[in-house]
């Protein structure tokens, strides 16, 4: 006999499907598959199936809704704090880059003027002791712009410094 030739398939069809094979089987019906070889057949293909399906949802145990939902949240809120964070390290390189430029344009300035660091200190002094009132080209010639300009560089690249680390701590 081949499978679909038998007319008690349906009926062992139908046991399978329930859930009711073998325990609340007929002892006619079990009688029948000792002889009927497509009903045996087909009650043993449904059984492998259904043990398989039963394996397959067991194992496939997901996550709780709220976790991936949760996951789902962090990711997001990471890639918008990434997208916020190209600019301010763009911020970060021209504030170097700024940085750099005016140091250097200093230090050029005075290699061209023969590396006078501190050669202004007794020009200032002896031109506030001459004078009462205030010369602000003496002043100028006599350095006294570095007086100005090396706290303020100081200052900003200490400033900078700072923000930049506080701006990665976070």
């Amino acid at each position: 006999m081949s499978i679909g030739s038998c007319r008690r398939q349906a009926e062992v069809n139908d046991l399978l499907a329930r859930g009711h094979w073998p325990h609340a089987c007929p002892a006619e019906l079990r009688a029948h598959l000792d002889h009927c070889r497509s009903c045996t057949e087909l009650a043993a293909v449904t059984e492998a199936f259904q043990r398989s399906r039963a394996a397959a949802v067991f194992e496939a145990r997901l996550p709780a809704a709220g976790a991936i939902w949760w996951r789902a949240q962090l990711r997001r809120r990471n890639a918008a704090l990434e997208r916020v964070g190209r600019p301010i390290l763009g911020a970060y390189v021209f504030a170097l880059t700024v940085m750099l430029l005016v140091a250097g344009a200093t230090v050029i300035q005075q290699a061209r003027h023969g590396m006078r660091w501190l050669d202004w200190l007794p020009q200032l002094e002896a031109a506030r002791l001459h004078v009462t009132g205030f010369n602000a080209s003496l002043w100028l010639s006599s350095g006294g712009v570095l007086v100005v300009l090396l706290p303020v560089f100081a200052t900003v690249a200490l400033a900078g410094a700072v923000v930049v680390y506080l701006a990665e701590r976070r």
